[in-house]
C-alpha cells in the first residue's frame, strides 16, 4: 500500500557495499561473509556449487531505478570462489 503512494517499490535487503573489498578468491570463508554482508537474501547451486546472492532493487514511477547486487559462488570447501557486484550507482559506495 505505501509503494502505490509513494510511487517506488523495493525488493531484497540493504547490504553493506565497502565490506567487498574484503572478499578474497580461495580463502573467504561462508562464515566469513556472513559477518560481513549478514543472511543471504537468495541462495541457489550453480553447476553443483553454492550462490548466495545479495540484492537490494528500488523502483520508482518517477525518476531512475536503484539497483545493487552481489553474487557470491563458494567452492566444495565453503571458501569463495567467484563474486561480481553491480549497481546502477555510478559511485558504488554505501
Amino acid at each position: 500500500m505505501m509503494a502505490l503512494f509513494s510511487g517506488c517499490a523495493s525488493v531484497g535487503q540493504e547490504f553493506p557495499v565497502s565490506p567487498i573489498a574484503e572478499i578474497r578468491i580461495g580463502e573467504t570463508s561462508k562464515d566469513e561473509v556472513r559477518e560481513l554482508f549478514g543472511t543471504p537474501w537468495r541462495v541457489g547451486v550453480e553447476n553443483g556449487k553454492r550462490t548466495w546472492t545479495y540484492g537490494h532493487y528500488r523502483y520508482r514511477l518517477i525518476g531512475d531505478p536503484s539497483t545493487r547486487d552481489l553474487l557470491i559462488r563458494f567452492n566444495h570447501q565453503d571458501l569463495v570462489e567467484h563474486f561480481s557486484f553491480n549497481t546502477t550507482d555510478h559511485g558504488g559506495q554505501d
